[in-house]
């Protein structure tokens, strides 16, 4: 339990005033009032398209608010944009990273700050990063360039970047999304120790347990209103699920018996590179069967995302073997891996699942334009891709008010309904979901969850690769463990010990394999 043991009585830090934003069909924030306190730890909680993320956009300076106002220590304040709000010690870290993927992380962290020095080397950059990583519990290659990180660094490189800028208020858009409970629990750490020492911290995130563990209030927006905020100590994860949604919603996904099928996957003594040239796979032999689903647990940065890139066609194996369904795809191109039925949803929806500034319509095709009826000859029908995507957005449960409106104006839930209920339909064979869930709020990640196991209830073979351990356990039928590129533990369901799986994921034990 990292949350106060008193309850915060700072003076008020931000004041928020009947706060109104819109966008194109869209009323993101309504009259919204919200007070963060110094020396809090302040969690906001809704579901996706409730305005939390709109809502902190505006104190931080990527949004202008169309009606309210906005005091910072009594002292009202019209933000032009996030430089503005930083030189106020107000930081936000997003979601999308906001990172140079072609520069160092030592150059990411000085990048348009003003304690950087006039002189410098390569050499004092990284000692000065080195300082500020090991001040902050936090473990990155300095010299690697961003585009060759994994998700999960690349985020401790964007927490660092803002908490190096001084910020007062720091606000936290699902942070831990891509850590391990181990690396959770020391950014906890270091969220409390910045609250005791008088900063405000607003923590905007899914997961019930981190608001009943580590903050001190919490606020709840549903429909682009507050409707509530209570001192954490008075709610328990049930009453915040209710107060999020409007009704009791179920906390866990079931999954029913089911006796596998045919081989689908046949993945034998595989090896791949990562994008440095290093090996990130290591004799990796596993399959997977008809209305199977298989997690891969482990700590980011083991070889996960190559994985997935390697059963997608998007990254080559030096070696091996790669069957779908009995064809043999080792050397093919993705389109061949589409071809075979091999589905795909990334870690990163906007960029490698869906076209950020392109219309749903163009999308939701992505995938099969090639194809009749939405393809004849060498052009489009514009009307079968509109019935196409249509029907797709009503079968994914995507509330939206235009089919043509740009796929990044939906918020994170409804594009991950989409992308969802896209791959899954490509994914006849193979369906490879790589942190499905990510950022997700209760409805929203109950509704991937139990597309998921209906795939696999159809037939369907999933590869489920998260972070979340927890997800890992409930939805999957085995479960195999990856360290340093390895798998180095399988177990069934019923066998999947949590305390033995934590152990391998941190390399515990990694000489031995738990038996099935």
């Amino acid at each position: 339990m990292f949350r106060s043991q008193r309850p915060p009585d700072g003076p008020i830090v931000v004041q928020m005033k009947n706060v109104w934003k819109r966008f194109p069909g869209v009323v993101a924030n309504r009259g919204v009032d919200l007070e963060l306190r110094a020396g809090e730890v302040h969690a906001l909680l809704g579901e996706n398209g409730a305005g939390k993320t709109t809502l902190m956009n505006i104190l931080a300076g990527l949004y202008r608010l169309d009606y309210g106002e906005i005091r910072l220590e009594g002292r009202g304040v019209s933000f032009r944009g996030p430089a503005d709000a930083i030189e106020a010690g107000i930081g936000m870290v997003h979601q999308h990273f906001r990172l140079v993927d072609k520069l160092t992380v030592s150059e990411n962290i000085h990048l348009g700050w003003k304690e950087t020095p006039w002189r410098f080397s390569k050499a004092l950059l990284t000692r000065r990063t080195r300082t500020i990583f090991g001040e902050l519990g936090l473990n990155v290659d300095c010299d690697a360039r961003i585009w060759q990180l994994s998700t999960g660094e690349q985020q401790r490189v964007e927490i660092a970047r803002v908490l190096t800028r001084g910020a007062r208020v720091l606000i936290l858009d699902e942070p831990t999304s891509v850590l391990t409970p181990i690396e959770a629990r020391e950014l906890f750490r270091t969220i409390r120790s910045l609250a005791d020492g008088g900063r405000t911290v607003v923590l905007i995130t899914h997961k019930l347990d981190e608001v009943v563990d580590v903050s001190d209030r919490v606020s709840i927006l549903r429909a682009g209103k507050r409707v509530a905020t209570k001192p954490t100590v008075d709610c328990d994860q049930r009453l915040l699920a209710q107060l999020m949604v409007g009704e009791d919603v179920l906390l866990e996904q079931r999954r029913q018996t089911r006796t596998p099928g045919a081989i689908i996957l046949e993945l034998d003594e595989a090896e791949a590179e990562d994008d440095r040239g290093q090996v990130a796979l290591k004799h990796i032999t596993l399959c997977i069967r008809e209305g199977e689903i298989v997690g891969v647990a482990g700590v980011a940065g083991n070889g996960q995302s190559e994985l997935a890139e390697v059963l997608t066609g998007l990254r080559p194996i030096r070696r091996g073997i790669i069957r779908v369904h009995g064809q043999d795809l080792a050397g093919r191109s993705p389109i061949a891996f589409v071809r075979a039925g091999v589905g795909h949803i990334p870690e990163d929806r906007i960029g490698r699942g869906l076209v950020e500034g392109a219309s749903v319509i163009d999308n939701a095709i992505l995938r099969e334009y090639r194809d009749p009826p939405i393809s004849r000859g060498f052009r489009l029908d514009s009307q079968a891709a509109f019935q196409f995507t249509q029907k797709l957005v009503d079968e994914a449960g995507v509330r939206l008010p235009n089919l043509r409106l740009p796929v990044n104006h939906l918020s994170g839930g409804n594009q991950q309904r989409l992308l969802a209920k896209r791959e899954i339909r490509v994914g006849s064979h193979l369906l490879v979901a790589v942190h499905p869930t990510r950022g997700l709020d209760i409805g929203a990640t109950d509704e991937v969850r139990r597309s998921l196991i209906q795939h696999r209830g159809t037939g369907g073979a999933v590869l489920l690769i998260s972070e979340d351990l927890d997800e890992v356990l409930s939805l999957s039928d085995r479960v195999v463990v990856m360290y340093a590129g390895q798998i180095v533990g399988e177990f069934t369901s019923s066998n999947a010990d949590r305390e033995e799986v934590g152990l391998l994921m941190g390399g515990s034990k990694a000489e031995g394999k738990a038996a099935i």
